[in-house]
């Protein structure tokens, strides 16, 4: 073996540790990443009113909304169902009874309870709500109805039965959601438009990113991100792709979220064969449809 050819594997050795040291060791500046577009929320369309719940935009997941009515005389059985009958015709809410797993819980009580010499025929809330950027979404709500409506209509399962979908009480003595009964009482043409305004959102996931951060030093890209669903369903399981100048460098598969939950991603030591990188793209690849897929990218570049 000559020395020419020696020298040659040595010279042909050093190259190869010199390109290795460059680009795989973790040297160099620190250049940090800041977010430069793509990362708008879905927002909604200001509310036709704020006022008339106990909070801003609460509705169930979707309109058609299951219910229970355990242990009620005839009579107050009778007043919830055709209080859901009355609320169907009048807006584009339907409700359906099931035996387990409801949504609205209605039961009963034998007496009357006195309040300031007025007489309480009934009590009507939410019990579960979680909450998010757009929405309160309701998961379960409660009707005690202590006594049956003694008018044509049935006011009171009705002004209960508001209260367990987030209506507040209203200040009209002539609307249904006055505190004190009255047989010529109605339900509001602003309450009907509120609730058709609310339910006609569909029932998807709504992912997007909270918030991320980037940096690199050498070949190497370091991450932190937050992926939420704002939506009115859990998300099914999607993908992280991370490009770095238009070219892919990593995928990263995200389990469900929940409504109003999120996930935090943290990614060490990214290697990158390119260096100099101008921008970093990530993307939400959810098969599922959303409320908004524009949210599901983000821009990074360089912060000067």
């Amino acid at each position: 073996m000559g020395w020419k050819f020696v020298l040659s594997l040595f010279f042909f050795m050093l190259v190869v540790m010199l390109l290795i040291f460059y680009w795989i060791l973790p040297i160099g500046d620190l250049i940090e990443f800041k977010i430069s577009g793509g990362s708008s929320n879905f927002t909604l369309n200001a509310s036709l009113n704020t006022s008339m719940q106990f909070y801003e935009n609460m509705r169930y997941q979707s309109s058609e909304i299951s219910y229970k009515i355990d242990s009620c005389p005839l009579a107050r059985e009778d007043e919830m169902k055709r209080a859901f009958v009355f609320l169907e015709n009048s807006t584009i809410l339907n409700f359906y009874e099931v035996g387990e797993d409801e949504e609205i819980s209605v039961t009963c009580e034998d007496s009357v309870i006195g309040e300031e010499g007025l007489f309480i025929a009934g009590e009507g809330g939410v019990t579960n709500v979680v909450v998010t950027e757009n929405f309160n979404v309701i998961f379960n709500g409660m009707i005690i109805l202590i006594r049956e409506t003694k008018c044509p209509d049935p006011i009171i399962g009705t002004h209960e039965l508001l209260h367990a979908l987030g209506f507040d009480h209203s200040d009209n003595p002539n609307n249904i959601m006055y505190p004190t009964v009255n047989c010529k009482q109605t339900i509001g043409e602003d309450l009907i438009e509120h609730v058709s305004w609310l339910y006609s959102f569909p029932t998807l996931p709504d992912l997007f990113f909270e918030n991320a951060s980037a940096s690199m030093k050498g070949g190497y890209l370091d991450f932190t991100m937050t992926i939420r669903n704002q939506g009115l369903e859990n998300s099914e399981n999607s993908t992280l792709i991370i490009y770095a100048d238009n070219k892919s460098i990593k995928e990263f598969e995200i389990e469900p979220i929940p409504i109003g939950s999120g996930r935090i991603v943290i990614l060490s030591k990214v290697f990158v064969m390119q260096r100099n990188i101008q921008k970093l793209e990530l993307f939400i690849e959810h098969n599922s449809e959303e409320l908004n897929k524009n949210n599901n990218h983000l821009l990074l570049e360089i912060k000067e």
